[in-house]
C-alpha cells in the first residue's frame, strides 16, 4: 500500500471486474487449489462472487496481516458498506441479517472497545483453573466428553463405528454452551441448529439469524431476572446498562463462536491426528496438544475467511484499487498456505509455524484473549478424552473423501466416520479444591438438567436426519 488516497480515473470498479463465484463444488473439496488458481490469476487480492455479491478476497499473508492488523483503514461496521447503503444488494441476500446484528465483531471504536471490556470481565472466570467457575466449567467439559463416550460404549458396545461429527463434537459442545450461558430447559432445542444455518449462507440464513436472537434476548432477560453464575449473569454484572437486546446479541456471537468454530476446530485437530499428520500426531502423543492445536489452526483453521472489512478510503492492494466502501475479506486460509509456501525452503521451526496463525485474528478485533483461552480449553480437553478414552480409531472414508461444509466464513466437516475400539470404561474422578475445602470430582459436574448426552444426541440425529431428507 502507498500514501496516494484516492485511485486514478480510468481503474476499474469492483463492480464492473469479471468475478467467479466463490462458492462451488470445487471449492467445497479442495479451497486449497481454488486460492492458487486465483493467486495465479489475479495476485495477492482477487475480486470474487459471494452469493451473487462481489467481494475482494485477500490471498498473501502479507496483506492479510495488513488488513486485520489497521482498524483505522479497516473498518468492520457495515454502515460503511457501499454497495448496502445504495441499495445495490441482491434482495434476500442471505448472509445480510448476520452482518446487521450490532455486536462485537461489527462495530468499532468506543462502542468496540467497551464491549470488549464487557467480555474480558465475563470470560476471564470461565477460562482459569484458578477460579471456581473455570475449574467446575472445566470439569463439566472433561464429565460432558466422558458422558459421550460412554453413551457410545452403552449403544454400539467397546468396538464398532462412530461419527465422531454427530456422535462426540456437536453434542459435546451443545452441551458445554447450555452449562455456560445458563440455559432453562425449555428454550429451543434448535438453536445450535439455526446458528449453523446462519454461518452455512444459505437461503435459510436469514430467518435462522432471527429465531437464534429472539432465543438469546429471551435468555438474556431470564437472567436478568434470575441471576446465576453463567456467562449472561456474569456480563450483566460486568455491564449493567446492556439491554436485553445488546445482551442478546452478544451471547449470539459467543454461541455461533462456541458451537461451531470451536467446534470445526475440535474435529479438525482429530482429522490431523487421525490422518497421521506427524507433527501433530507426535505433539499429541507427548501431551502437547495445545501445540497440535496451533498446528492445526495453521494449516486447516476453522475460520477459512474472515467477515468482511470496509475500506475507509481508496486503498492500492496488489493488482488493485480497493476504493472506499468496499468489502474484504481476508482469506486466513490462503494466507497460511502462502506462508507455509514461503517458509519451506528453510527450517520452519514449530515457534514460528504455530504463532504465526491468523486463527484468532490479530489487531483491534482479534478475539479476546480469555475467549481464546476459554476455546483452547474445550479443545484441549475434548482432544485429550478422546484420547484418553480410544485405543485405537481409524477413518473409514480416505481422507479427500470427507464431506466438507464450506461456507462464506467456517470450513468444517460434515461428519468425521471412525472405526474405534474402546479402553476400559471406569469413570476416573479428577479432585479439584472447593472453597470450602471439599473435594468434587469430574462425575459431579455436567451440562444443566435435561441436557444429557442421550438428549443431545437424540436431537442433532433428528435434525440432520430432517436434513438429509
Amino acid at each position: 500500500m502507498d500514501g496516494i488516497e484516492s485511485a486514478p480515473p480510468g481503474r476499474p470498479t469492483l463492480e464492473l471486474l469479471p468475478v467467479e463465484p466463490l462458492l462451488t463444488a470445487e471449492f467445497d473439496t479442495n479451497p486449497h487449489d481454488v486460492y492458487e488458481r486465483l493467486r495465479s490469476r489475479f495476485g495477492p487480492v482477487a475480486p470474487v462472487s459471494l452469493l451473487g455479491v462481489p467481494v475482494w478476497l485477500v490471498l498473501n499473508y502479507r496483506e492479510a496481516v495488513e488488513v486485520v492488523r489497521n482498524g483505522i483503514l479497516w473498518r468492520r461496521d457495515i454502515r460503511h458498506w457501499r454497495a448496502r447503503n445504495q441499495g445495490l444488494l441482491p434482495p434476500n441476500w442471505p448472509l445480510l441479517a448476520g452482518y446487521e446484528v450490532r455486536q462485537m465483531m461489527f462495530i468499532d471504536g468506543e462502542e468496540h472497545q467497551r464491549a470488549r471490556l464487557t467480555h474480558h470481565s465475563a470470560l476471564q472466570l470461565f477460562q482459569s483453573w484458578d477460579a471456581p467457575q473455570g475449574r467446575d466449567l472445566q470439569l463439566t467439559v472433561r464429565s460432558c466428553a466422558d458422558e459421550l463416550i460412554t453413551t457410545l460404549a452403552e449403544e454400539s458396545g467397546p468396538a464398532g463405528f462412530v461419527d465422531l461429527c454427530a456422535q462426540y463434537t456437536r453434542p459435546l459442545l451443545l452441551m458445554v454452551t447450555a452449562k455456560l450461558f445458563g440455559f432453562p430447559g425449555n428454550l429451543s432445542d434448535e438453536l445450535v441448529m439455526d446458528l449453523w444455518r446462519m454461518l452455512d449462507g444459505g437461503p435459510a440464513s436469514g430467518p435462522a439469524t432471527g429465531r437464534a436472537l429472539t432465543a438469546m434476548t429471551r435468555l438474556s432477560a431470564y437472567r436478568r431476572a434470575n441471576p446465576g453464575d453463567d456467562l449472561p449473569s456474569h456480563m450483566l454484572r460486568a455491564n449493567p446498562r446492556f439491554s436485553d437486546e445488546q445482551l442478546g446479541r452478544e451471547l449470539f456471537m459467543n454461541a455461533v463462536y462456541l458451537n461451531d468454530i470451536t467446534g470445526s476446530m475440535v474435529l479438525n485437530t482429530l482429522l490431523e491426528v487421525l490422518r497421521g499428520d506427524d507433527s501433530v500426531r507426535r505433539s499429541a502423543s507427548i501431551g502437547l496438544i495445545g501445540e497440535a492445536i496451533n498446528r492445526v489452526a495453521l494449516v486447516n483453521p476453522p475460520t477459512a475467511n474472515l467477515c468482511f472489512r470496509f475500506a475507509a478510503r481508496d486503498v492500492h492492494m496488489g493488482n488493485f484499487w480497493i476504493r472506499s466502501g468496499d468489502p474484504v475479506s481476508v482469506s486466513t486460509a490462503a494466507a497460511h498456505q502462502d506462508l507455509l509456501t514461503i517458509s519451506s525452503s528453510r527450517s520452519f521451526s514449530s515457534e514460528i509455524s504455530t504463532r504465526a496463525h491468523l486463527g484468532w485474528g490479530a489487531g483491534p478485533h482479534q478475539c479476546p484473549s480469555h475467549a481464546r483461552a476459554l476455546a483452547g480449553m474445550i479443545v484441549n480437553t475434548a482432544v485429550a478424552r478422546f484420547l484418553e478414552h480410544f485405543a485405537k480409531a481409524e477413518l473409514t472414508l480416505p481422507p479427500d473423501q470427507l464431506p466438507w461444509r464450506s461456507g462464506p466464513v467456517v470450513r468444517g466437516l460434515r461428519l468425521l466416520p471412525v472405526r474405534y475400539e474402546l479402553r476400559g470404561m471406569t469413570r476416573q474422578a479428577t479432585p479439584s479444591a472447593r472453597r470450602d475445602g471439599r473435594t468434587t470430582s469430574a462425575a459431579q459436574h455436567s451440562a444443566p438438567s435435561g441436557w444429557t448426552s442421550k438428549k443431545s444426541l437424540a436431537l442433532l440425529r433428528r435434525l440432520m436426519s430432517g436434513r438429509r431428507r
